[in-house]
């Protein structure tokens, strides 16, 4: 579960809260590492990911709803707009993270293979992809603009397990670069940042679709 930031127990009527949430289960038969590509639309498991989680969300107070600019996460915050009666806005810094397999097929020996160990000479920064801070950096300038954007209320951003992950290290204090097996974001769910004013007091996670995720695709790309 998310870990607290410390500080005093928040009061209500000052409170705004700002609930990262990663997109639903993607069609993608073939494995590919999709990253920034366009074209990799929800799976119908997906969609029900997407709907699970605005049926839990239709009680919140959502005034804002942002989300990537891939289809992925458009067609996650859909129902989550539907349901509160705003529009979905779009934010380029909540995209997915740049990454030098993306297209491609990858498993375990092609990362292994002699002609890819230039790309992992850096695992901190990461070599092979965007860096950490910068994903971090952005995520941040997205999300306090989302606070705003809801004062008072509550925000939802749909992105991407990478950069939501990479925040939440961030905000929390930990080191960026980590093993990739080990996050804590799973498809559909929510990392959930409660702001007093802007202070950041409390980050919460919860997986609204935890029920769902048994019948999900276990493929690197998903």
């Amino acid at each position: 579960m998310g870990q607290s930031t410390g500080g005093a127990a928040p009061t209500a009527g000052d409170l705004t809260v700002v609930h990262l949430m990663r997109h639903g289960e993607v069609h993608n038969p073939e494995g590919v590492l999709y990253g920034r590509l366009e074209g990799y639309h929800l799976s119908e498991l997906g969609r029900e990911m997407a709907q699970l989680v605005a049926t839990h969300l239709a009680a919140n107070d959502i005034t804002y709803v942002v989300a990537s600019p891939l289809e992925r996460a458009q067609e996650t915050a859909a129902p989550i707009a539907a349901g509160h009666g705003v529009e979905i806005a779009t934010d380029e810094r909540v995209i997915e993270s740049e990454n030098r397999f993306e297209g491609r097929t990858v498993d375990v020996k092609d990362l292994l293979h002699p002609h890819n160990w230039h790309l992992f000479g850096n695992v901190t920064k990461p070599s092979w992809g965007e860096p950490y801070e910068q994903i971090a950096a952005r995520m941040i300038a997205a999300i306090v603009d989302a606070r705003d954007a809801a004062r008072g209320h509550e925000a939802v951003v749909v992105s991407h397990q990478l950069p939501v992950w990479t925040v939440r290290n961030k905000l929390e204090g930990r080191r960026l670069w980590h093993d990739p097996r080990k996050r804590e974001c799973t498809l559909a769910s929510l990392t959930s940042l409660t702001y007093r004013d802007d202070e950041l007091v409390s980050i919460t996670y919860s997986e609204p679709a935890g029920s769902l995720l048994a019948r999900a695709s276990r493929s690197v790309g998903a």
